[in-house]
């Protein structure tokens, strides 16, 4: 109870943006007599669709609230890009800062993001003073705490934390101290729900930029980044009035992260960035890039740092924008740094912490690409479904072959599976739990999937298969970059086979 409670009001924060209409009745109708199903129907056989756990109360990850959390985006999806995507594929690329802002104003790029942080600072105070025409507040009755402990909706600041000379003591009301980001606060278990639901978008390019404004680019900045680059970078980001990216990958540093060759060399209170980085998604129209560096000399774990870097810096250049097999209308460029200087106070966290901060963020990372996967799986095997049936071959449709159908069965099988493995490490990573191998697990079964699912089907759909419009062949193009980016099969199973204590004994 406590749990839904509090997702509740975090969802009602959220409202405006995301257009939910929460209310008691919904929950009141659920708990009632009425709201129960009758036996009958509760053991009766029912046909059902890959589509419908999200259509039951107790499916086994999701609330009603994250239900209307997707119905919500789905609205979004089908009526503001889906349109649009075929235009978006022949360009080469969709406009990234007209999106993001319509899914920033929906709330939908900082569903796991903080809400704000109570801040205690001697520019909060003052600034709090003087929009209040100055002066001093009286010491509470009641007995406060130093260093900006809250009690009952107020909050009471001594000397060292308000700037003010000691004994004075100063009360305060907790929201003249937050530092809003515009994120919803709730658990990772709703951006789960939105990867899902981003794949209706017809095409993988889309989904793919959006994860990585939300869950590549982020994540390290929102947890361990100082509150000047959370309003500086964060907030917009979640706004949706940037576009950003993530620079790790380089041309001789893929899977291998610890190899990468770009420095940021300490020159006074700047670093000067040298070196290039590759594969970088949304860098063609990017306003700042999460950038993985070499800031030390030490072991290649521990000598890098993750920094802040504005596109718009001198030295920035879009080397070229690599033209792709699929995912053609995300922009993916090549970027090269050239004496750029960024300020030491732009560093994510602690010096020499990028490379755990990178290793931290690839669980979330890894299940959100699997669980993006599922409904264009699903929309695949639907559509071929529909195709077959009206298709015919020798006097029959295409469906009423038993391989056909038989095919397709075992297809769909494969996808709740994958469904059910990325729901079950989802819902022990929200617990606290280390979800590594099954994460990695999830990411190897998707890819092979996407691959497995797209050829499969495309077959069924004979030469109109192979034209370049249809989902099926637009999926077989995009789904094969699941078993290379984000870490490569070999990499899943090697880290699998960590789990399993399968290595090789040194």
């Amino acid at each position: 109870m406590r749990r839904r409670r509090t997702t509740e009001m975090a969802l009602l924060r959220g409202a405006p943006r995301l257009k939910l209409r929460l209310c008691g009745r919904v929950f009141k109708h659920s708990c009632s007599p009425v709201g129960v199903r009758a036996l009958s129907d509760q053991v009766l056989p029912k046909a059902a669709t890959s589509g419908a756990p999200d259509t039951v109360s107790d499916h086994l990850l999701y609330t009603p609230e994250h239900l209307a959390l997707k119905e919500s985006l789905r609205k979004i999806i089908d009526q503001e890009i889906n349109p649009h995507v075929d235009q978006w594929e022949a360009e080469g690329q969709f406009p990234a800062h007209k999106i993001f802002k319509l899914l920033g104003n929906a709330g939908f790029l900082g569903v796991n993001k903080p809400v704000g942080k109570e801040v205690f600072t001697a520019v909060a105070v003052e600034r709090w003073r003087s929009r209040r025409g100055g002066g001093r507040h009286p010491v509470p009755s009641r007995p406060c705490w130093a260093g900006g402990t809250s009690a009952g909706g107020l909050v009471c600041l001594d000397g060292t934390i308000a700037g003010v000379e000691p004994p004075t003591i100063d009360i305060y009301r907790v929201e003249d101290f937050i530092a809003e980001y515009g994120g919803l606060g709730l658990d990772f278990s709703y951006s789960m729900a939105v990867s899902e639901e981003l794949g209706n978008i017809r095409c993988g390019g889309i989904p793919m930029a959006i994860g990585v404004q939300t869950d590549m680019a982020t994540p390290a900045l929102a947890r361990f980044g100082s509150e000047e680059l959370k309003q500086q970078f964060l907030r917009p980001s979640i706004a949706g009035d940037v576009v950003a990216c993530l620079g790790v990958s380089e041309v001789g540093a893929g899977s291998d992260v610890s190899s990468i060759a770009t420095k940021a060399v300490k020159d006074g209170e700047e670093y000067v960035i040298n070196g290039g980085k590759m594969w970088t998604t949304n860098g063609a129209q990017a306003d700042w890039m999460c950038l993985l560096a070499n800031t030390g000399d030490g072991p290649p774990h521990r000598n890098k740092s993750l920094i802040c870097l504005p596109m718009n810096l001198p030295g920035v250049h879009i080397a070229r924008k690599i033209e792709k097999l699929g995912m053609r209308s995300s922009d993916t460029a090549e970027v090269f740094f050239d004496d750029v200087r960024v300020p030491r106070k732009n560093i994510i966290g602690q010096e020499g912490l990028g490379f755990t901060y990178q290793m931290l963020q690839f669980q979330e990372e890894r299940l959100w690409a699997a669980a993006n996967t599922l409904a264009m799986l699903d929309n695949i095997i639907q559509e071929t479904i529909q195709y077959t049936r009206q298709r015919k071959i020798f006097k029959q449709p295409v469906l009423y072959h038993q391989w056909v159908r038989f095919r397709l069965a075992e297809l769909q099988t494969e996808v709740e599976l994958l469904r059910s493995l990325v729901h079950r490490a989802t819902a022990l990573y929200v617990k606290g739990n280390d979800v590594t191998k099954l994460a990695s697990m999830a990411k190897l079964k998707g890819g092979r999937l996407a691959r497995e699912v797209s050829d499969s089907c495309l077959q069924f759909w004979g030469g109109m298969g192979f034209t370049s419009d249809l989902l099926v062949s637009r999926f077989y193009r995009d789904g094969r970059l699941m078993s290379i980016g984000g870490g490569a099969d070999e990499v899943m199973l090697e880290i699998i086979c960590k789990y399993m204590d399968t290595l090789p004994r040194k």
